[in-house]
């Protein structure tokens, strides 16, 4: 047993352990006991309260610290660390887990779901716990265990509404997804035991990697995190899962758990000597091609959460683009290439854990008021949810990377990155200059569809009649929204607060015989981008309230005028979803393969009939579906084999102990 320990990582473990039992006390009360949620989150609470004030701890201590026990297990040890990449991860672990949970307090109610009550609030803590954990781990069967706990908690938490076949069809795809990405793991940290002769999380010497190894070990963490972080085309379980699950529950699995497989990329290329420069182009166009397309899937979404997790997609490209680019650095010896790519992509990740838990909480709040996913179903909705309408309107600025909220900071950081490479004339000038093209392309299509979203909901006149009036959620919902919206601004406005953060989590990431790191906020000046988006904001609040009382001022009164024969605006001669993304659509329909159903028009006097288009995920509909179905058609063949006597099966296993025994006899 080893200590090297200080108070921060003591912290933070006590932290862990309570959010994963904070669900557990629950289960021993009746189900319809509303105060066994508030307990939950009260637990929720403190677990994260204990974390912060660790990580806080943690950056007056010593940079590194760890906690080794052995235990009964045959391989590997209880062995936990923190360190600067860990404690940037660890911030959205113990932040957007918390406000989901007391967000669930209102939206998805104890004594409103019984059946599912107690189950989504113990599993809802140990996803909250077993990321922790994950990033905790210094030990590869610890992390493994981690990393499954995290992993089967997501599945029972998409599955919440199992009597429901759409969500037991994406639970199951996420089941079989996440562990196609455990099995490229276990064959990852089996040859980095090989390698590094133990099953410590440890850096590898350089002496001791062969070329291929090194393009092994490189390839097989790409695919195996890659799957959990969303990367096209292992992304086929995102959609489904996030469109299904509870929203407190899409808020954390997008705003942190897609992190998890970023963080397990970051971590193991860190053990890794100096990656070679194919490693970086090849990151870098994952990258592009996932943000690119993650954000044209989007676009072609009608289901509000479908395009939610589409566009988380198009971030963990972004934050990718940004690795690739330090992978670049790390193989050049470029300080500022790692500076800027790393240091924007580990921005990112805060930033896209705050906008876009905003907007999946605000598409919760949508759901709760109108009862549909479908936005061609909705419009209107800014006259009677005003307060979602603003928040909604916060989060898509930010997602957009528009100044001055937190986006452009993180993408502002990539861009630099992108140029400073591009003007050092360096042998990577295509492939950067490319990717640079590639990310102004992804933030120009991500305005398209959040100008979609926001016109089609909330603009307009209401589609459909609706059960009740909508109406802005109650506190319980609007608190932690706003909270989010305030983190936009506060690292829009001044993202330098977590400079010194991630420099040090740069510096431990970096080459060191790379020359001197330069500091972050000197590579990228934003004090006076700070100071201009604070004049921005008070002359856009200043104009808006004077625009505001002009109108009042010169409101006209209410008479009628000339309609020139036109007589009253219905819903129906409105862009709907689909046909605001038409144009863009068809652009993009050779990757899309969308499906159109068409009116049928088949008699003098038609029945009713309508137009609608279905941009189902090619990658699963086209690809790995129709492959399971040939599989499951091929292994019937293997029938034969069943004959249901007790003697064939006992013949079967005797010939197998016949070839066992002739393989050892022969020293096979």
């Amino acid at each position: 047993m080893q200590y090297e320990i200080h108070n921060g990582l003591v912290l933070i473990f006590a932290a862990t352990i309570i959010m994963i039992a904070s669900g557990l006390p629950a289960c021993f009360f009746d189900r319809r006991f509303v105060w066994t949620q508030r307990l939950t989150t009260a637990l929720m609470l403190i677990g994260s309260v204990l974390g912060w004030w660790g990580l806080v701890v943690a950056s007056f201590g010593t940079p590194a610290s760890s906690i080794v026990w052995d235990w009964h297990l045959p391989a590997g040890h209880f062995s936990i660390g923190l360190d600067a990449l860990g404690a940037v991860f660890l911030i959205p672990v113990f932040t957007i887990p918390v406000l989901g949970s007391f967000y669930g307090l209102s939206y998805w109610r104890q004594s409103e779901h019984p059946e599912n009550g107690r189950g989504l609030g113990l599993f809802y803590g140990l996803l909250a716990g077993g990321m922790a954990l994950v990033v905790l781990s210094r030990d590869s069967v610890l992390f493994l265990i981690a990393w499954e706990l995290m992993a089967m908690a997501a599945f029972f938490l998409a599955g919440a509404e199992d009597e429901k076949a759409e969500v037991r069809r994406a639970g199951w795809t996420y089941l079989v997804a996440t562990h196609a990405g455990t099995i490229c793991l276990l064959a990852l940290f089996a040859l980095l035991r090989q390698v590094s002769g133990g099953f410590a999380l440890s850096t590898v010497v350089d002496g001791s990697l062969t070329t291929g190894i090194a393009a092994t070990l490189f390839v097989l963490t790409i695919i195996g995190f890659g799957f959990k972080a969303g990367l096209m085309p292992l992304h086929v379980w995102l959609p489904g899962a996030h469109a299904n699950a509870p929203s407190h529950v899409s808020a954390v699995m997008s705003g942190v758990m897609l992190k998890m497989g970023i963080y397990g990329i970051l971590r193991v290329l860190t053990l890794l000597p100096v990656t070679e420069l194919w490693n970086g182009e090849v990151v870098l166009g994952l990258g592009a091609i996932t943000g690119i397309l993650g954000i044209v899937f989007a676009i072609a979404q009608n289901d509000i959460k479908r395009l939610m997790a589409y566009s988380s997609i198009e971030n963990i490209g972004i934050i990718t683009m940004g690795i690739g680019l330090a992978l670049i650095g790390r193989a050049l010896h470029r300080a500022d290439f790692v500076l800027l790519g790393l240091g924007g992509a580990l921005l990112h990740v805060w930033n896209h854990s705050l906008f876009k838990s905003l907007i999946f909480l605000n598409s919760g709040a949508i759901m709760h008021a109108v009862h549909t996913r479908d936005m061609n179903r909705m419009g209107g909705l800014a006259k009677s949810m005003p307060v979602t309408a603003g928040l909604f309107l916060f989060g898509a600025v930010a997602i957009c990377g528009l100044p001055p909220l937190n986006g452009f900071a993180s993408e502002w950081l990539i861009y630099l990155g992108l140029f400073h490479s591009v003007g050092a004339g360096s042998s990577t000038v295509w492939p950067v200059g490319v990717a640079a093209v590639a990310l102004a392309v992804i933030g120009a299509l991500a305005l398209a569809c959040f100008v979609k979203i926001y016109c089609v909901v909330f603009l307009g006149t209401p589609r459909h009649p609706v059960h009740g009036q909508p109406h802005d959620p109650s506190r319980l919902m609007r608190y932690p929204m706003m909270l989010l919206a305030g983190g936009c601004v506060v690292l829009g406005i001044l993202p330098q607060l977590g400079f010194p953060l991630l420099q040090n989590a740069v510096e431990q990431w970096m080459d060191p015989v790379a020359p001197a790191i330069p500091q972050l906020a000197s590579a990228a000046p934003f004090q006076w981008i700070s100071s201009m988006a604070m004049v921005f904001i008070v002359l856009v609040v200043g104009g808006f309230v004077l625009l505001r009382r002009k109108i009042v001022r010169q409101a006209p009164a209410l008479v009628g005028t000339w309609g020139c024969g036109y007589g009253l605006a219905t819903p129906r001669i409105q862009y709907t979803a689909t046909s605001f993304g038409e144009m863009l659509v068809s652009l993009f329909r050779w990757v899309l393969f969308p499906r159109f159903r068409r009116p049928a028009i088949s008699s003098v006097f038609p029945a009713k009939s309508e137009f609608s288009t279905e941009v189902p995920d090619p990658v699963l509909e086209r690809v790995i579906l129709p492959a399971f179905r040939q599989a499951g058609r091929n292994m019937m063949k293997l029938r034969l084999l069943q004959q249901g006597r007790i003697q064939i099966y006992l013949l079967y296993v005797l010939a197998v102990l016949v070839f066992l025994l002739g393989w050892g006899k022969l020293g096979f």
